[in-house]
């Protein structure tokens, strides 16, 4: 990693602040360095938790790829300077407002909708999101807490959330209609399992 990479990183996170070898005109080389170098070790580290993460889960879900992780992660710029268990609390709370989103998608398709059989999937799709939702705001503080119980717990939740998408299509299949929310689904499912998988490696 650069210098010029970690003092974006800086500057991002510390807006209006300098880097430590330009707070003052009174500190000397000798002094300045060492705190220069400390922030380049930290910033580095920082970084490489989100790669080694992202790394770890597309070893594991190569259909969904290291780049698919990291992009995931780019909706938060926490993301650049969390460590794992930060990375676990931002995951759930990014899936869950994929979440949310997806209800207010499903409100606008149910009011333009005239078929029956699909209002009838998308209301059974709206409850399962909403659920999710909660799930997933459980999950975040259930990590953040820091504790075993907690872990175990956001751990249940997040699988809980990973049943919405295939229940939400399965009931569309059910019913012989095709489904509205297949690119939702599909891109939520992949959400899931990177905030699942993070939750795992705790």
């Amino acid at each position: 990693m650069t210098v010029l990479h970690i003092y974006t990183i800086y500057s991002t996170h510390n807006p209006g602040r300098l880097l430590p070898t330009q707070t003052s005109k009174t500190m000397g080389p000798s002094r300045s360095i060492p705190c220069l170098v400390l922030l380049l070790v930290i910033a580095s580290s920082r970084a490489s938790v989100l790669e080694d993460t992202c790394k770890s889960f597309a070893a594991g879900h190569p259909g969904i790829g290291y780049d698919y992780c990291i992009k995931f992660f780019q909706a938060s710029k926490d993301s650049a300077t969390a460590d794992k268990r930060g990375l676990a609390v931002i995951a759930s709370k990014l899936a869950g407002a994929a979440a949310s989103s997806i209800v207010d998608r499903i409100h606008a398709l149910v009011a333009s909708e005239k078929d029956k059989r699909i209002q009838m999937g998308l209301d059974d799709c709206e409850q399962l999101y909403s659920q999710a939702v909660d799930e997933l705001d459980r999950a975040a503080k259930g990590v953040a807490a820091g504790t075993p119980r907690g872990k175990a717990d956001a751990a249940a939740y997040v699988n809980g959330a990973l049943g919405a998408p295939r229940t939400c299509e399965t009931g569309f299949e059910e019913t012989g209609v095709e489904s509205p929310l297949v690119a939702e689904d599909s891109e939520f499912t992949k959400e899931v399992y990177i905030t699942l998988d993070i939750v795992h490696s705790l």
